[in-house]
């Protein structure tokens, strides 16, 4: 019951902002329609984020920009590892109910979409679904959440009442991520193992048409609020692009926008509609004009950008910086980073929820950051020539004992193999112990994952033992000589 009149008091403050602010200067910020109403910034707005080592959701307030403590979802790394664990492993995609209700938070590793009241910070339910889901969001009219299983070959379907499995639509293997129209008629599914991405009937469940991807890997797919284009990105390749959101959704523009290009969205402002695109190998964000596909801005914005969401009014566009664990807010007049805030570790997915905290100061089930604002950063850089602009960034995330390395890799060959090691001198000489054999993709990037006490062996002020990190041709068996150097 508390529930319900909880929701039902959401509904209504929602509703009589929208009402309020319907006479805006422009209007429609993604996902919804251009016709929708802006919702200025307000302490009742929240961002949300999914972190994937720490397995939590942070939650802050647009207004000051101030962290109001995560959501645990899990454990860290070795407690999560136990056959009798519960909780979720790599929370990581995210999507909301248009009522602005309830958040659907992905964890890939535990197959789970876990649903979250937005007023009380409370998990309310949790699905599970087939292997290795990626993202999930509500159809535009809040009847259904559709999921992408990934490591299968289907959009498992859930009922938004029940929250239970309704149906299933079966893809190619691999769909990466699913958007709608914002008239709730077209769903657009990306995948992430093969070149297509299909255009669904929302009404019928049914594949109509299928749209060519340059590469097999898109993590993420948006539509303008004008319901014309439909923007996609393709990490392995580095670019961006769009295809016509109606019949016969033909193929636009494709767009370089460098190495590790992550995710897409949209702000609607008094200056048009534009795009904000990461490019997690540059550490920025590009923005571009959906009217001509112009560049108009190159936004420094920190370590490993990935999740991009705009605010209820379009005047911010809030990102989700990886191995920076922390929440840049970019000012859209602008174009440049006003705030940064210090969440979770490794944030993916994030998104901008309007009004859905009716109780701003209501806190409840929110925790601090703990041990997963202990994080260390390191950079590296090529063995030989200029250091500036180091192209790899690397963070350890704490876990307690361990740690998770993530390293963002470029400026390497194109699809060669590399290793991670320890060396013992800081030239990358000697002996070399691998932590993690790898490939780079076509644009010469590539994420890597390592775990272990390696924070201890690393660290400036270790004793004289410390190792370096080191980037190496070859594989674990035979690395060669290294090609990049820890530089801090």
């Amino acid at each position: 019951m508390k529930t319900s009149q909880n929701n039902f008091m959401k509904s209504m403050f929602l509703a009589a902002t929208m009402l309020a602010t319907g006479s805006a200067a422009w209007a429609g910020q993604a996902p919804g329609a251009l016709s929708a109403p802006d919702i200025p910034i307000s302490h009742h707005d929240r961002v949300y984020a999914a972190e994937q080592f720490s397995n939590t959701v942070s939650v802050t307030d647009p207004v000051d920009n101030k962290l109001l403590g995560v959501i645990r979802l899990g454990d860290p790394q070795p407690g999560n590892f136990s056959p009798l664990y519960k909780g979720q492993v790599l929370v990581h995609g995210m999507g909301f109910s248009p009522d602005h209700t309830t958040l659907a938070v992905v964890s890939i590793g535990s197959n789970s979409v876990t649903f979250i009241d937005t007023a009380t910070n409370a998990v309310k339910h949790t699905t599970y679904v087939g292997r290795s889901p990626h993202e999930a969001f509500y159809t535009p009219d809040g009847q259904e959440v559709w999921v992408t299983v990934r490591g299968e070959n289907y959009i498992s379907v859930i009922d938004a009442k029940s929250l239970k499995e309704k149906a299933r639509i079966t893809t190619p293997n691999g769909p990466g991520m699913q958007i709608f129209s914002p008239d709730g008629k077209y769903g657009y599914i990306c995948s992430s193992f093969n070149p297509e991405t299909d255009v669904v009937s929302v009404a019928e469940h049914k594949i109509i048409a299928k749209v060519k991807q340059e590469s097999p890997f898109c993590p993420n797919i948006a539509a303008t609020p004008d319901g014309n284009q439909v923007w996609f990105t393709l990490k392995d390749v580095g670019r961006t692009q769009v295809f016509n959101a109606k019949p016969p959704f033909n193929l636009i523009k494709t767009i370089d926008t460098g190495p590790i290009t992550n995710h897409v969205n949209f702000a609607h402002t008094a200056k048009g509609t534009f795009a904000y695109v990461t490019v997690g190998g540059l550490n920025l964000v590009r923005v571009f004009r959906t009217d001509d596909f112009s560049q108009v801005a190159t936004i420094p914005v920190g370590s490993l950008p990935h999740g991009v969401w705009p605010s209820g009014d379009g005047t911010r566009i809030y990102v989700g910086l990886e191995n920076a664990d922390a929440l840049a807010a970019i000012d859209t007049a602008t174009n440049s980073v006003v705030a940064n805030v210090p969440i979770g570790q490794a944030p993916q997915a994030i998104a901008y929820v309007p009004g859905a905290a009716p109780n701003p100061d209501d806190l409840q089930n929110l925790q601090p950051l703990g041990v997963a604002g202990r994080v260390a950063h390191l950079s590296m850089g090529p063995k030989d020539g200029p250091r500036e602009g180091a192209p790899t960034s690397v963070s350890l995330f704490d876990q307690g004992l361990i740690q998770i390395l993530q390293a963002s890799v470029t400026g390497l060959q194109p699809k060669q193999k590399y290793v991670l090691a320890l060396a013992d001198r800081n030239d990358g000489s000697g002996p070399l112990q691998p932590l993690a054999a790898f490939m780079t993709n076509p644009a010469g990037s590539a994420i890597v994952n390592a775990a272990g006490p390696i924070r201890q062996i690393v660290d400036q002020s270790a004793a004289s033992g410390k190792r370096y990190l080191v980037i190496a041709s070859g594989d674990a068996t035979e690395p060669g000589g290294a090609v990049q150097i820890e530089t801090q």
